[in-house]
Formats: structure tokens, sequence, C-alpha cells
């Protein structure tokens, strides 16, 4: 944990910065998740960072009064990786969107999370590129229309999740733009050492608003969240439905609540951690909170312990560092008279 300064409030992790998002944006109550959830982790503002890419979301680190980078399409995660090995101690988080994170920067998003740098990536999915101006992303579902797929798009969408998973993240985890859950879900990322790997539903309120209205409206929120908790039965609409496993199709189904085949939440557990995040809509509650979660060791201590030891018994001399290996001097030549 950071070396803390002071004790902090919302108001100290929010800067001077006028907040330049749509009207009724998710990216709002997301900011301010993040800017009440600060002072509760105890951190020190000097030593946090947040790193963006491209896109609405990447207007973040403007809005903390911490440092921060806004760095280019795709490349948060490069940036974030040369951060933190440069300076262990900060608290990096990297904020992204759907198509900063998994199109051109899909490699890098992936590299960071099969490396397991010690940070944690929020990645706001709206399913659109709202920046510039509601083209299909590499989340939007089939059939969106938008400028560039005026009939509908034909692609099948990245799963975030999935993508996590299949990177070798060590935590995935999900959460809703305005649910009174997600600074409990940003805390249990922030606890996790290595790789925190966040999805979060963020309402597009111009280019594809209520998008995820099928689960996140509160006419349907009960029968269609799940909302996970380690030791805990995975139980939704109120208790009275359950997931369990269906050992024929080798695949969850949905049981009375009350049934002894209910599934208790083990984060831990990778297979079942797939299931969860590939269960079809249509059917199933979507699953929220800490999906996955089983600690490794991390890129940047390896990194950090590797230099240690190569440095060990040695003195830093610069002048023989350059003068080693094939060298040579050139001789000023006499001036002619």
């Amino acid at each position: 944990m950071n070396e803390v300064t002071k004790l902090t409030t919302a108001k100290d992790w929010a800067s001077d910065q006028e907040v330049r998002w749509c009207p009724g944006c998710g990216d709002y109550a997301v900011l301010k998740a993040v800017q009440r959830t600060m002072p509760d982790l105890g951190v020190a503002r000097e030593k946090t960072v947040f790193i963006s890419g491209i896109g609405c979301s990447s207007r973040f680190p403007y809005y903390m009064a911490s440092y921060g980078f806004h760095t280019i399409h795709g490349r948060a995660c490069a940036v974030a990786t040369g951060t933190k090995l440069a300076n262990p101690e900060l608290d990096v988080w990297i904020i992204t969107g759907d198509g900063d994170a998994l199109s051109i920067g899909g490699n890098h998003t992936m590299h960071m999370l099969r490396r397991n740098l010690d940070c944690q990536l929020l990645l706001f999915n709206n399913e659109i590129y709202g920046l510039t101006k509601g083209q299909y992303s590499p989340t939007s579902r089939v059939g969106t229309r938008s400028p560039s797929t005026p009939f509908g798009s034909v692609d099948r969408p990245a799963n975030p999740c999935a993508f996590a998973l299949g990177s070798g993240a060590r935590f995935v985890a999900r959460g809703i733009d305005v649910h009174k859950n997600l600074p409990e879900v940003l805390k249990a990322a922030h606890a996790h050492r290595g790789a925190s790997f966040v999805e979060i539903f963020q309402n597009c309120v111009v280019y594809n608003d209520d998008v995820f209205a099928s689960f996140t409206d509160k006419s349907v929120a009960a029968d269609k969240q799940l909302w996970l908790k380690t030791g805990e039965k995975m139980l939704f609409a109120a208790g009275t439905k359950g997931l369990a496993l269906d050992m024929d199709r080798h695949m969850l189904k949905v049981v009375d609540g009350d049934s002894d085949e209910v599934l208790v939440h083990d984060p831990r557990n990778r297979a079942i951690a797939h299931m969860l995040v590939e269960m079809p809509a249509s059917a199933f509650p979507v699953a929220l909170g800490v999906l996955y979660e089983d600690p490794a060791p991390t890129f940047d201590s390896a990194v950090t312990e590797q230099n240690q030891f190569a440095a060990n018994g040695k003195a830093a001399d610069l002048q023989k560092l350059v003068s080693q290996g094939q060298t040579w001097q050139v001789e000023k030549e006499p001036r002619a008279e």
C-alpha cells in the first residue's frame, strides 16, 4: 500500500478542470465512484497515476487530482507498464474504452494482462465508438446500425471478460456505471496484487442509449443481475433462483433458489468464471462483481528482483559502461600552416 501523507476526501481527488462529457453520460457516475473510493483505499495522491488512451473515457486523468497521462490510441497499457517499471511504488490505474482497449490496443491489453502488471484497468464498455461519432466497436452487437454499419453490423462482438480470462488475467470483475456496488468492485480490484481487469457497463446516451437496459433497468434488475460474493450461493431474483452446473451439457443452468445444486461462488475457479462471462443474456442473468481472482507473482516485482540480482556487488560506473567493447578516439589533426 502507498505511504499515506494525510487523510483525503472525495473532494481532494477532484481536479479543478471542468468535467466535459455529454449530459447524462455514464462516465460521470464512474468518475464520482472512483473519487469516492480513493479515500477509502488509503493511498497518496502524489503516488497515484491515472493513464488513459483515446476516447470519451480517456479524459478521465484530467479530472483526478493526481498524476496522469493522456496517451495515444490503444497504448495506455504500454505507457502504464513503463510507468510502473520506472517507479514500482506508484499506484497505477488504466482508464480505457471498448474501442481503445480491444481494437488498436488489443495486443497491448493482452500482453499487460498475461504479464500480470500490478495495476487496475477499468474498461468502460458502451458497445460503441462515442468520441468519433457513433461507429460500431469491437463489442457492438450483431445488427448494430451505425455510420460505419448502416445496414447493421455482421461482426460477432468481442466479450471483454472472456478476452481477459483468455489473456491470462488473474483478476476479472464487472460493474455498472450507476450501481451502488461499483465502489466495492473498485476496492476489490485495488486490493488484488497484480493486473485487475474491471469491465464497467457504461451507457452512452447519445449513440447507444439504453443498450444495457435489458439488465440495468429497475424493472428487471433483480431478475437479470447476479452479484457474486465469495463463499455465498449464486442466487438472484431475490433468492428465488440460482445457478447450478448442467453436467450433461457442460454449462450452467438456472434452478430454484432452494435447490441443493446451487453453486457457491469460488473466485479461484477459472472454468466456472468462463461459464459466467459467456452466459447468454436471453436465458441467464448477467454475472457482476468479482468473477475470478487467483493471485500470482507480478511482472514488475519480477523485473525489480532481476535488476537487483544483476546489480548485486557491482558499482555504477557510467564512463566504464560507455567505454567498454569496441571504442575508438578521434585524434585532433594538426592545423595546416
